[in-house]
């Protein structure tokens, strides 16, 4: 819990809003998810940023789920799974509304911004999953603190995961890799898995990885 109600993050993540929506699009932001949003985690709804309580088990948590696909391909490979997402990008939670509608799956609750205020009011130890796909990586020396991989962000993740559980980061970015090798440990989770090369068996390409491979980078998933 924060002491600090009006705090302002430090943005991790750039703008939040893209091309001009398509009709159905908004039809979905305004219709569909307010029934996903999970009450009570931002700072208007929750000024003394009180845990949460009533949430399923099991719970995962993609943060910065982009356009879903990810998200949206686990809730249906594991339908017994409460999976929540992060995503500010308001293109993104639109898209994703459409590939959810597609799927028929309904194992989703989502924060539509900053992951942080979400893990903040997350109750400790709930988390038996959370995923880390392709973040922004921020490219510029000076800028690398806005990374997820520091110690306040990873500080808040690791307070809500469980004993035993599980963070998945898949990047193409090498300083990335670097910079989640050096901070991820530092925060007390133990690397078990990579870097390397070969995906999670239930592992989805996204468009970004997609993306990444058209123009030469080579993915690395670490666990």
């Amino acid at each position: 819990m924060s002491d600090e109600p009006d705090r302002q993050w430090r943005n991790f993540y750039g703008r939040t809003r893209g091309k001009t929506l398509r009709p159905l699009q908004k039809e979905r932001l305004e219709g569909v998810l307010p029934t996903l949003v999970l009450p009570g985690v931002t700072r208007e709804e929750n000024p003394g940023r009180e845990v949460l309580s009533g949430l399923p088990r099991p719970l995962w948590l993609e943060i910065g789920f982009g356009g879903g696909e990810h998200l949206v391909h686990m809730a249906g490979l594991y339908p017994g799974v409460t999976i929540l997402g992060a995503e500010p990008f308001v293109n993104g939670i639109a898209q994703f509304l459409g590939k959810l509608e597609a799927a028929g799956v309904g194992n989703v609750r989502i924060h539509p911004g900053d992951a942080r205020d979400l893990l903040e009011v997350l109750p400790e130890r709930c988390l038996g999953r959370a995923f880390l796909n392709y973040p922004d990586p921020w490219p510029k020396a000076r800028h690398h603190r806005r990374r997820f991989v520091t110690p306040e962000p990873l500080g808040l993740l690791a307070r809500a995961m469980a004993p035993g559980a599980e963070l998945r980061v898949a990047t193409d970015i090498e300083d990335y890799v670097r910079q989640t090798l050096e901070e991820v440990p530092q925060a007390g989770f133990v690397q078990v898995a990579g870097p390397t090369g070969e995906a999670w068996p239930d592992w989805t390409r996204t468009r970004y990885e997609a993306k990444a491979v058209r123009e030469g980078r080579e993915p690395h998933y670490m666990t």
